[in-house]
């Protein structure tokens, strides 16, 4: 089950993510998520853990928890919405005539 993990402090890296869920049952994955143009933390991430019970209680036990005086948010991870481009057909512009 992949769980969604936000408002982490920026400093935080892979390791400490997968340390801290480990206390919860096995990580397959964890990963924070870096801001491409500035190389910096986003300040949220992902983990993916092996058994569905786990996550749960990965959830139970870490959503609200305080990391380096932040509030955890956890969830489970929704798929990734897709992004429409353009916006569809204009239509006509009538210009007397034409």
């Amino acid at each position: 089950m992949k769980l969604y993990v936000g408002n982490l402090p920026f400093g935080t890296t892979d390791e400490q993510l997968r340390d801290l869920f480990s206390q919860k049952g096995q990580v397959t994955s964890a990963s924070v998520v870096i801001d491409r143009e500035t190389g910096r933390s986003r300040g949220f991430g992902f983990v993916e853990m092996a058994d569905a019970n786990e996550a749960n209680n990965a959830i139970e036990g870490f959503n609200g928890y305080s990391l380096g005086g932040r509030a955890l948010v956890v969830n489970e991870a929704r798929p990734k919405e897709q992004k429409s481009f353009g916006g569809g057909g204009g239509g006509s512009r009538s210009r007397g005539g034409w």
